[in-house]
């Protein structure tokens, strides 16, 4: 992504280059372009649809006092997203796809109902929801559906005509015979996105961040059918272009498209400045009524000849606004609090909220964080708080409104196992450390046979609740010990029968020669994932030699802190857990590090390395080992720390991302080269 400047600037423009108010505007185009990226790809943002809008308007006018500033790869003067070539090929739009200008006053809304005015005292206004999905176009030949298409980057975007015909509202054919084009927003009413979040949550799977980005990745499906079963929606909401009685007033062809069964935007006609902002209003109130999400309220000239004299850019729809709404907020109680135990013995805190309706959803909990976040918002049980939804979606805690008697504790005992509580130096996390813990006890074993530690096939969490409630399984160490009980677990079908019993204790004693970097994953100690361990197993002969280790020790090794080598100490000190590691050793356990000198190489030592992409030669978890087996380390982000990026086709925001840092980009053929002449 190139957000530079260009050079001919004047010199007095130079001159301001160099000052705060340039060095803001820089880091607005950097940020407004990734979170367009997110937006657009149908990623989970990392802020709110509110905060984006806020940082467009403040590039906006920046751009505005210094308009020698602007080139063509600065975002306001882009539209849309990069194409994707996830369902058919990429076309090109007959009509352009433009975007609205966003307004975010009312009192803007009537200047340019105002401006409009004082050039055509007869023009008339649309008001119409702006529906919050992906926009699409459909283009029609003698009444037959032949082409559905994406927006893309606004000009060029994707053929998506497959997958149109499994949703229920497009029409695949209509009654008018000559050429006709519509633009409308596919959407995900809030009941289909809930019930796929839940069954998501059942699979065990990851859930959508909200229903515009899963209409977005449902519509771009391989498989129809897997666009057929999130049930999408459409609402057409503009002719782009057709017979004059679609052509001429915008309502009057809404309505035309109405009658022949087209499902056509919500809309009002209005002929003043007052209906226009009563409507707004309207809308707004009742946002949260509506069976989708809607982010603003649209207002188009009625006459389409007219819209051509009130442009806004290269970028924007002639003769359209559209009003961002702030983030809906709402008072209410907080009447009970309740505590969880994760996985790793932390104590989640959980705020239960007399219920509100909060941008179309019933919320009647929220997120409390920790102690400090308690003490800090003066939480607790009949204090009343201004409730919010983060990025429209997740409930969050404002502010307080009125105090309560008394701030909220979180108890200095595990509310499961009622063992004493920690909070480690540094942290904001509070844990149960008991590692006998029902509450972790599953969590943990499950961790430990994942893919990433012992890697052991088939023994789910499912089948490792039924071990845990039927008495065979205290620890991880016990794992080890079901091929004693086999006769007895194929007997109750605990886990299976004979075929996948026999399945599972085999993948069980495989697991025993894996690499001691997998066990030490396992053991779940704090701030050790993956990567950690493999960089600190390179340093030792054996998981024994690593538990004589002290804090000094383990802190010269890269990437290893005093936080992390205290945490691997104090594990290895425990009593308990000792304990656990006996017995994973009498069970056969591999603890010792292979030596062979021809197994790696310290090529890469030192550097990090970012993989994206596709590639010919291997497959992306081949490039990680071989990343690892030369001595450097993988990261699943960009940053100013990473060393290369390597990149393969398709190569997304990790790539753009590298460019905006400056971070070394390989290809392929590089990578391999590097790691056969690391000198070079």
């Amino acid at each position: 992504m190139n957000s530079a400047i260009p050079e001919n600037s004047t010199a007095a423009a130079q001159e301001i280059h160099t000052g705060k108010t340039f060095e803001r505007y820089k880091e607005l185009v950097v940020l407004v372009n990734k979170y367009n990226t997110q937006y657009h790809e149908g990623n989970a943002s990392d802020i709110s649809d509110y905060e984006f809008d806020m940082l467009n308007k403040e590039l906006r006018e920046l751009e505005a006092e210094h308009p020698e500033w602007v080139n063509p790869e600065t975002p306001t003067q882009k539209v849309g997203g990069k194409v994707k070539r996830e369902v058919g090929m990429t076309v090109t739009h007959r009509v352009p796809m433009l975007s609205i200008q966003d307004v975010f006053t009312q009192e803007e809304v009537v200047e340019w109902v105002r401006k409009v005015k004082s050039v055509h005292p007869d023009a008339l206004f649309s008001v119409e929801h702006k529906v919050d999905g992906l926009s699409m176009t459909l283009r029609y030949e003698n009444g037959k559906l032949m082409l559905a298409e994406t927006r893309g980057d606004g000009f060029v975007g994707e053929d998506v005509t497959l997958n149109s015909t499994v949703i229920p509202d497009i029409l695949q054919e209509i009654d008018v015979q000559d050429y006709l084009e519509l633009r409308g927003e596919v959407y995900m009413s809030r009941a289909d996105f809930e019930k796929y979040n839940e069954e998501q949550e059942e699979l065990g799977k990851k859930l959508a961040a909200n229903p515009r980005n899963l209409a977005a990745g449902s519509l771009r499906q391989l498989d129809p059918e897997v666009t057929k079963r999130r049930r999408l929606k459409m609402f057409v909401f503009n002719v782009q272009d057709g017979p004059d009685e679609f052509m001429n007033n915008h309502t009057k062809g809404l309505a035309r498209l109405a009658s022949l069964g087209v499902h056509v935007v919500h809309h009002k006609l209005c002929a003043t400045e007052e209906e226009v902002i009563e409507e707004i209003d309207k809308i707004g109130n009742s946002r949260g009524d509506y069976e989708y999400d809607i982010d603003g309220a649209v207002v188009k000239v009625e006459q389409t000849t007219y819209r051509a004299e009130f442009t806004a850019g290269s970028k924007y729809s002639a003769g359209h606004i559209a009003y961002k709404y702030p983030p809906e907020e709402k008072e209410t109680e907080l009447i009970d609090v309740e505590l969880a135990v994760g996985r790793t013995g932390k104590i989640t805190v959980t705020g239960i909220l007399k219920p509100i309706r909060l941008c179309g959803t019933t919320v009647q909990r929220v997120t409390l964080h920790n102690q400090d976040f308690i003490n800090e918002k003066q939480v607790g049980i009949g204090g009343t708080y201004l409730i919010y939804k983060s990025g429209e979606i997740i409930p969050a805690l404002k502010e307080m409104v009125k105090p309560p008697q008394t701030v909220y504790k979180i108890p200095d005992v595990c509310p499961v196992c009622s063992q004493p509580t920690v909070r480690e130096e540094g942290m904001v996390a509070i844990k149960c450390v008991n590692p006998l813990c029902p509450a972790t006890l599953v969590r943990s074993i499950s961790f430990f046979t994942s893919r990433d530690a012992m890697d052991i096939k088939a023994l789910g969490e499912t089948y490792i609740q039924t071990l845990v409630d039927n008495g065979y399984l205290h620890s991880y160490a016990d794992i080890y010990h079901l091929k004693d009980y086999r006769d007895e677990l194929i007997e109750k079908g605990l886990i299976g029968k004979e075929k996948n019993t026999d399945k599972i204790l085999q993948a069980i004693e495989k697991s025993k020669e894996n690499d001691p970097a997998k066990l030490l994953t396992g053991l779940g100690i704090n701030n050790v994932g993956k990567s950690t361990a493999k960089a600190i197993m390179r340093h030792y002969s054996s998981i024994f030699a690593l538990a004589e280790a002290m804090v000094e020790d383990l802190t010269g090794i890269p990437d290893v802190g005093e936080i992390t080598a205290k945490s691997i100490v104090d594990f290895f000190s425990d009593p308990t857990d000792k304990a656990v590691i006996d017995d994973l050793i009498k069970s056969g356990v591999n603890i010792k590090v292979r030596t062979e000198a021809s197994n790696t190489s310290n090529a890469l030592g030192g550097k990090t390395f970012c993989i994206t992409g596709t590639f010919s030669s291997m497959g992306r978890k081949e490039i990680e080992a071989l990343i690892e087996k030369n001595g450097g380390k993988v990261s699943s982000s960009v940053s100013k720390k990473t060393s290369f990026v390597v990149a393969g086709e398709e190569a997304g925001s990790k790539l753009d991302k590298a460019n905006e840092l400056g971070v070394a980009v390989l290809t392929e053929e590089e990578f391999l080269a590097l790691v056969q002449k690391p000198e070079a």
